[in-house]
């Protein structure tokens, strides 16, 4: 069932998800400062491609300061405008009635997109999952 959701996700909203993802990772790889904040996005991009089955959990220790200060700045640069887009692919996932689980899962990806730094994503399936939340 997560491999149907999935394919039906990545035909109807994932893919251009992901690639707004991949586009800001590149962009923030591009500048040198700014390569930890490029290495998150494509790893939610990654998620954004392929969320069924995978859940978001904070990293040990991964709170911290230097994680808030970045969040704040992913936030003002790039968080709000793929925090936008999710929403804006959720809204006619939620009209058809069977893309309401997609829709729900994009409203899902909203948090990770607007703060990635001190979060990880594991599988569902994983028993260490639970453990972080």
């Amino acid at each position: 069932m997560k491999a149907l959701l999935n394919i039906i996700w990545l035909v109807f909203g994932g893919l251009w998800l992901a690639i707004g993802y991949f586009a800001a990772g590149v962009l923030c790889c591009l500048l040198i400062v700014t390569i930890p904040w490029g290495i998150a996005s494509f790893r939610v991009g990654a998620y954004a491609l392929w969320p069924f089955g995978r859940t978001v959990v904070e990293k040990p220790g991964g709170s911290n300061g230097f994680a808030l200060i970045g969040n704040v700045i992913w936030f003002l640069v790039a968080g709000l405008w793929l925090a936008i887009g999710h929403v804006l692919t959720a809204i006619p996932m939620f009209v058809s009635i069977i893309g309401i689980p997609l829709g729900i899962a994009n409203l899902k990806l909203i948090p990770v997109s607007l703060m990635p730094l001190g979060k990880e994503i594991v599988p569902t399936d994983r028993p260490f999952a639970a453990n972080y939340r």
